[in-house]
């Protein structure tokens, strides 16, 4: 039996998605390049790249609908089906596994009764694994619609996807404040974040990173004492905030392998990576 052609938008909904999309099409010398932005806008008005979706982005692009098909089923950050307000990402590559990702993962499906790619039935959460994303010496790391919530435990994490339900206020550990999915994709499309907050935040690199930074350009580095892992220099203790993450001046290290907080490493830059302007 032959598919039923995808219903359209609300012509209201279509018109203000045109508009959208002229601006976000106007930024490539080739039309077809804007596909990936146009499907997280329309991600960002179902929450989840439909049928409808699909076939707008081919009428507005002059492509078929097997192409944008292709590219929306191949890439991970467009979902298929409805999911929750946050998307909660256990990072389960290497590091964060061994540092304690699979045991968050595993805790969390346990706790939210929910399993890989499945959303609560409040719809507020979709729990998933996820592939590394660059915060290893931060490891284990868990991300809320893309934000880095870093240092979590199996405790920190449960606490982390409770507040998310009940609405309460969460903070990402650094960058951006922490937003729905469907504005999140908006974001993504290209649009500006005006939030409070927003403009000014960045991601932030940590100490090891730094570090490596550091001995790149030929710095020498004090001799550095490796403890148990978990363990302090002073009383072995993991003083975290509220949804993990170091506390200012607590003494944490950072991971595994991080001996200071990214402004005691570079006091000249205590926001973000060394700048190369002036040398």
């Amino acid at each position: 039996m032959p598919e039923l052609p995808a219903p359209d938008y609300p012509a209201d909904v279509r018109a203000r998605l045109e508009t959208d999309a002229r601006e976000v099409i106007a930024r490539y010398p080739d039309s077809r390049s804007a596909l990936l932005p146009l499907l997280h806008l329309v991600q960002a008005e179902e929450g989840h790249v439909t049928r409808t979706g699909m076939r707008f982005c081919a009428e507005v692009l002059g492509l078929t609908t097997a192409e944008v098909t292709a590219v929306a089923t191949f890439y991970t950050m467009y979902r298929r089906k409805p999911s929750g307000d946050y998307q909660v990402g256990v990072c389960t590559n290497t590091l964060c596994a061994v540092m304690g990702g699979d045991a968050i993962y595993e805790e969390l499906k346990e706790h939210l009764g929910v399993g890989d790619q499945e959303t609560t039935a409040d719809g507020k959460v979709t729990l998933e694994h996820i592939e590394c994303n660059a915060a290893c010496d931060f490891a284990p790391v868990v991300m809320v619609n893309w934000e880095f919530f870093d240092n979590q435990t199996p405790q920190s994490a449960k606490r982390l996807v409770d507040d998310l339900r009940a609405g309460l206020p969460v903070a990402p550990t650094r960058g951006a404040p922490l937003c729905s999915f469907k504005e999140t994709a908006r974001i993504l499309a290209g649009f500006p974040d005006t939030r409070p907050g927003a403009v000014e935040a960045t991601g932030g690199a940590g100490p090891a990173s730094l570090i490596g930074l550091r001995l790149a350009k030929g710095e020498a580095l004090p001799p550095r004492v490796v403890h148990p892992r978990g363990e302090s220099a002073d009383a072995g203790t993991r003083d975290q905030a509220p949804h993990g993450g170091p506390q200012p001046g607590s003494g944490h290290l950072s991971s595994h392998d991080a001996p200071q907080q990214t402004s005691a490493s570079d006091p000249k830059h205590p926001a973000g990576p060394v700048s190369e302007e002036g040398e």
